[in-house]
């Protein structure tokens, strides 16, 4: 009777051990986040409820066998209370420091002696030397492979990366019907809907330091041509979204608004230009022309001398 015991609990240890895991790969796999405790809670309490039972059974077999080599002692007539079960991690230690024993230090003791300060000649440590030989075959390795064949630095590889990163942008941008809003490809909106939306996010964020009418208060004067940042829809994007100066510039509004809402924004404030507020603040920063307008101004020159 105990032997057919063992056996079936040995089955069913078996089945357990091997079915629980292909139930568990085929439950995460059919959801798309297995892992969110909260959305699938049942995953983690399997995953929980599987390692439980995997320790208690090692924890009983290593127990077993302990009970089996004590009785196998007495057995033999040892008594298991004498032996040193941490002799194995002892004689390790000792092979990896070579320390002497206390008994032994006379066997390395120099002449030298100061007050009765004697000092050993200890061998380095072997785990020490070793360490110590590592680190040449890793200098060698490293100066042919990065100083002599030229393999790809950190610099290379970060710039491989970024690369990398854009060319997958684009290959989203270029599929995606959404269009990602970013320094590069923000336009200025026109459209009255998306103005309105703007002016309310601007009341909301922005006109306590450039007052309503964006004559500037705390912050600079947003309705004439002079700009701190930069001016025109990039330069005002850009700004909203990272901030103004160091330590004395507005915050970081992309933490907290919307590609979408800084662009409308900006268009909001790109409307104030030319506007005449009730208690304008002078002039702040640089004179700013739009670089496409001189271009157009350019091609119109051109035309013109081309006509006469």
């Amino acid at each position: 009777m105990p032997k057919n015991y063992t056996r079936v609990q040995t089955v069913i240890s078996f089945l357990f051990l091997f079915l629980t895991p292909l139930a568990l790969a085929k439950a995460i796999s059919s959801y798309q986040n297995p892992f969110n405790f909260l959305e699938n809670p049942l995953i983690w309490i399997g995953l929980i409820a599987f390692g439980l039972v995997v320790l208690a059974k090692e924890m009983l077999t290593i127990t077993g066998v302990a009970k089996i080599e004590k009785a196998e002692m007495i057995k033999a007539g040892i008594n298991p209370e004498e032996v040193d079960h941490w002799a194995w991690a002892k004689k390790l230690i000792n092979k990896w420091t070579e320390a002497k024993a206390i008994e032994e230090e006379g066997e390395i003791v120099l002449d030298h002696n100061y007050d009765g300060i004697k000092e050993l000649d200890n061998n380095l440590p072997p785990w020490w030397v070793y360490m110590f030989y590592a680190t040449i075959i890793f200098a060698v390795v490293y100066l042919v492979k990065y100083e002599m064949m030229g393999a790809p630095n950190q610099d290379m590889e970060y710039a491989q990366s970024v690369a990398q990163a854009k060319r997958e942008l684009a290959a989203f941008r270029s599929t995606s019907k959404e269009a990602i809003i970013d320094a590069e490809t923000v336009t200025i909106l026109t459209d009255e809907s998306d103005l309105n939306r703007g002016k309310a996010v601007y009341n909301l964020n922005c006109a306590a330091c450039h007052i309503a009418d964006g004559g500037g208060g705390i912050g600079p004067n947003l309705t004439d041509e002079y700009w701190i940042l930069g001016g025109g829809i990039k330069n005002v994007f850009t700004t909203i979204t990272n901030g103004g100066r160091d330590g004395k510039g507005m915050v970081a509004w992309g933490k907290t608004l919307k590609p979408k809402d800084i662009q409308k924004v900006a268009s909001y404030i790109m409307g104030m230009q030319g506007t005449t507020p009730a208690k304008p603040k002078p002039p702040q920063g640089e004179l700013y022309k739009d670089e496409t307008q001189e271009v157009k101004e350019e091609i119109i020159e051109q035309v013109k001398d081309s006509v006469q």
